[in-house]
């Protein structure tokens, strides 16, 4: 069983067959799936998984805070399961590949007063841009 879906079963959250393919679907490491790649994928398992219950389903997990909403780019949302751990994102600018990445430090604190302007911070978001090895080789 996933990390997600245990997480899921915890909160006393009803697993359907839609919401328990959406979520083994999400399962893994570096996942950043679209809604419609979700959606592609767990047709594949549930053939008669709706595009809206997909679409729902992410809604639902995002709410919960058992999945994040990311955004790094002008494409689309794509959905990443890794919630519970702090983390930034290495995204490929050629095709879109995205990584989980763990850097040394706190970006938070490396935030000097002076640039704070009263701000009371509570969150910090980094992304990091380069090229991947797969769009580097051609």
């Amino acid at each position: 069983m996933s990390d997600l879906l245990e997480r899921l079963r915890g909160r006393g959250w009803r697993m359907t067959a839609q919401r328990r393919v959406v979520a083994e679907v999400l399962d893994g490491e570096h996942v950043h799936l679209t809604a419609d790649e979700v959606h592609a994928r767990a047709v594949r398992k549930l053939p008669e998984i709706s595009r809206a219950t997909v679409y729902n389903t992410l809604g639902e997990m995002v709410s919960l805070g058992e999945i994040l909403e990311v955004a790094t780019d002008r494409r689309a949302k794509r959905y990443d399961p890794n919630a519970h751990r702090p983390h930034q994102h290495l995204v490929c600018a050629r095709c879109g590949a995205i990584r989980d990445v763990h850097p040394a430090g706190n970006p938070l604190a490396d935030l000097p007063d002076s640039e704070r302007f009263g701000f009371t911070i509570s969150d910090v978001e980094v992304t990091y841009r380069g090229i991947c090895p797969s769009c580097a080789s051609v």
